[in-house]
């Protein structure tokens, strides 16, 4: 059935404004997505979904409360509302929501140049199926490999369409294509298991099947004859696949909503030099072919490329209007908004200085340390920044990947880590962080 999005959008809003709320705005979305797992051979899985769902949130007074429905009909809106109403009644009072002021909104529509939809055919539910095979069968053609534990294709799209009592209004529509394979090598006791996948706009820009078979297939072999490291200290190299783990922690800390629940490692620190002071940590919202680039946040304000860090000073916290009310600064325009949630601080594409060496060039450098490819639990405290987290990957011995390891946690204090980065020059390309490899000089490892 096709529904007009804009029109649900313009309904739910008036039948909000109707009913009693002072200000409302909402999200309607609407997806599909399918895709296909194969497993020696044989078709294994077959989802297809597709949904529409109506996001509301009404603000009476200065109180809120979010609604979510999937049904469409003018009497299923205004019971939306009508309960959306009704909870605000009943929710606390905060002093700091409200929506934007018209001056604070963001541009017109045209995220077209941002290049979030591919006009191209998805492949059909065949082609879907011989791509599993095929990458399955690369997978396996590695030496080392048992079997896959699953080769999958898929693709999704969806169109999104925002309103405010406010004004902003603002229409999107996105797709992708995806790929991936967990490959299994080994037997028995010894077996070991890996993964790669892609996922892209464009298909011109998404690897061969072939490629993405054969890598998740290397990646397993790879960790085969694994022993338990020795406990020591030791210089650690994140590879890019965990890399981000770092700034996302960096991020965590100076989310605007932690810094106003003074529940941060770094609460005291803005203005302070927290990075070396050749990084860079920044936000470019309108990077082309990432699927979390965007021309405005969660609540319409216009988006800007920012550093958060520059040259190693902490410059700003990451708001949105609720949290930079609270802390009587400026918005940096960093809402997100889910469909049943209201907004929260958060970020878009994430990137950090990269330096001029490789990783086999930092790692010529090292004598003796341990390259991470795989992290595994969390134990991070976010008022002191100790970090704990179980680790998997190589030993570095004399500038060299020897050793595959397994069962050890490495261990360190986030303050004292990030303060000697030492980054390389290989991010991911497609990656909405855009992280490259990171070496600590020093860091505990508790092993055998």
């Amino acid at each position: 059935m096709k529904i007009d999005l804009r029109k649900v959008a313009e309904q739910s809003i008036d039948l909000a404004k109707r009913k009693g709320a002072d200000e409302a705005d909402v999200i309607v979305l609407q997806s599909r997505s399918f895709s296909v797992s194969v497993r020696e051979g044989d078709l294994e899985n077959v989802e297809n979904n597709d949904q529409i769902t109506l996001g509301l949130r009404v603000l009476v007074g200065k109180k809120q409360a979010c609604v979510a429905g999937s049904d469409f009909r003018t009497s299923a809106i205004a019971d939306i509302a009508e309960r959306a109403i009704a909870m605000a009644g009943v929710a606390p009072e905060d002093p700091f929501i409200g929506l934007a002021k018209p001056s604070q909104l963001g541009p017109p529509n045209e995220t077209n140049k941002l290049r979030l939809y591919s006009e191209e055919d998805f492949p059909s539910p065949e082609e879907c199926t011989r791509l599993g095979q095929t990458i399955e069968d690369a997978a396996n053609g590695v030496k080392g490999v048992s079997k896959t534990d699953s080769s999958s294709a898929g693709y999704g799209e969806s169109c999104y369409c925002f309103l405010a009592s406010n004004g902003f209004e603002s229409e999107s529509r996105k797709n992708f294509l995806s790929t991936g394979c967990s490959a299994i090598a080994g037997d028995g006791l010894e077996m070991e298991t890996d993964y790669y996948g892609e996922t892209r706009i464009f298909q011109s820009d998404m690897s061969t099947p072939e490629r993405i078979g054969r890598k998740a297939g290397e990646r397993a072999a790879a960790k085969l004859g694994s022993i338990k490291p020795s406990t020591m200290n030791t210089p650690i190299l994140f590879d890019r696949r965990v890399s981000a783990t770092l700034v996302g922690h960096i991020l965590g800390a100076i989310n605007g909503g932690a810094i106003a629940r003074g529940t941060s490692w770094l609460k005291d620190d803005l203005g302070n030099e927290i990075l070396p002071t050749n990084l860079d940590l920044y936000e470019e919202p309108f990077r082309p072919k990432s699927l979390s680039s965007t021309l405005y946040d969660g609540e319409g304000i216009a988006k800007q490329e920012r550093k958060f860090i520059e040259k190693g000073t902490l410059k700003s916290w990451v708001m949105d209007l609720a949290t930079s009310r609270k802390l009587e600064m400026p918005t940096t325009g960093n809402a997100t908004r889910g469909v049943s949630s209201p907004p929260s601080p958060g970020t878009t594409n994430i990137a950090l200085t990269c330096g001029d060496k490789s990783p086999g060039e930092l790692m010529k450098e090292i004598d003796s340390g341990i390259l991470i490819t795989s992290l595994i639990g969390s134990t991070i405290n976010s008022n002191t920044g100790d970090y704990s987290r179980g680790a998997s990957g190589f030993l570095i011995e004399n500038g060299e990947v020897t050793q595959p390891i397994s069962e050890f946690t490495i261990a360190g204090n986030l303050r004292n880590m990030i303060k000697t980065l030492i980054p390389s020059n290989d991010p991911r390309e497609f990656s909405s962080y855009k992280v490259p490899s990171l070496l600590i000089e020093n860091m505990t490892v508790a092993g055998s």
